[in-house]
């Protein structure tokens, strides 16, 4: 049974031309910035290639805390700190909208059984039997 799983599953290899060192670099208030420098396999500095800034946050939802992640197109890690407020408004506004989206979505397929919505039918049951209808 093993060996059918290993079938579907392809092995997980990693990219060896495209290796980061990755750090961090925080304010402790505000938000993280991940600095992704590119290295070469011998872990030396790939100078060939951009390093890469990518932007933390969190916003609080009914549901709990919401991760935001966001790349921040910068040559330094001072342009990276000025750009991540920006970076951030629009990684939240992204989210807002896909959350709304969702949220369209899922009401727009509650699913009426059949029979319509009216009251309870003979004998105190609902009408079909009280089974949901998929579309």
């Amino acid at each position: 049974m093993a060996d059918r799983n290993d079938e579907r599953m392809p092995e997980p290899k990693m990219d060896a031309a495209d290796l980061y060192r990755e750090e961090l670099v925080t304010d402790r208030r505000v938000g993280t910035i991940r600095v992704l420098n590119p290295i070469k396999t011998d872990g030396a500095a790939d100078t060939a290639r951009r390093t890469v800034y990518i932007g933390e946050a969190q916003i609080y939802t009914n549901m709990g805390t919401l991760p935001l992640s966001f790349e921040i197109d910068a040559r330094s890690l001072s342009e990276a700190v000025s750009g991540y407020a920006a970076g951030a408004k629009d990684a939240v506004e992204r989210a807002v909208r896909e959350l709304e989206d969702m949220r369209r979505q899922a009401a727009s397929s509650i699913v009426i059984p059949r029979g319509g919505a009216g009251g309870f039918g003979p004998g105190g049951g609902m009408p079909g039997g009280g089974k949901i209808q998929m579309p």
